[in-house]
């Protein structure tokens, strides 16, 4: 599907030892207000492809759990703190410390992408 590739494209620029959040992902994609379509696309994703989907977590701050996920949530956790995030006793990232900031042209390539949708 050719949105869940331009999901992909952004998450494969989120550097190791950041993270995103779904909602980031969704704007940068173009996909503004559609943050489950994020978290759809990237539980679709082999965990041994190139796409980096443990970098991309919840709105909280926290990797987002589901029965579904036949205990990927330990890995995503495990993958993350392998690349040096740290999470507090809550299960919680500080996403003012690993929040990735893009360049702009990620920025402008995301709202270019969103303005020929509307048209």
């Amino acid at each position: 599907m050719l949105t869940y590739e331009r999901i992909y494209a952004v998450v494969r620029q989120i550097p190791r030892g950041k993270i995103a959040t779904y909602g980031q992902v969704a704007e940068l994609a173009g996909l503004v207000g559609k943050p489950r379509l994020v978290g759809y696309a990237l539980y679709r994703v082999d965990p041994m492809s190139d796409v980096p989907w443990q970098r991309v977590i919840n709105a909280k701050g926290e990797v987002s759990e589901s029965t579904r996920r036949n205990g990927s949530d330990y890995m995503q956790r495990a993958m993350l703190e392998d690349e040096g995030v740290v999470f507090d006793r809550r299960g919680r990232v500080d996403l003012n410390q690993y929040k990735w900031r893009p360049p702009n042209d990620v920025t402008e390539q995301a709202l270019e992408a969103f303005m020929e949708n509307l048209g």
